[in-house]
């Protein structure tokens, strides 16, 4: 989806335990699902990108 929005972005997934998702763009931490407890919605990735 990320790159479907940005195709310049760089997507990578790392392995992690602890039901630990998190978006980051350009070395800072935008999303945290550890901190909100929920997974962000599409508009709110878009947001996170724009």
């Amino acid at each position: 989806m990320i790159q479907a929005i940005d195709p310049a972005a760089s997507v990578r997934l790392r392995k992690s335990g602890g039901g630990v998702f998190e978006i980051t763009v350009d070395g800072q931490t935008r999303f945290s699902k550890r901190q909100l407890g929920r997974f962000p919605t599409e508009a709110e990735v878009r947001a996170l990108l724009a």
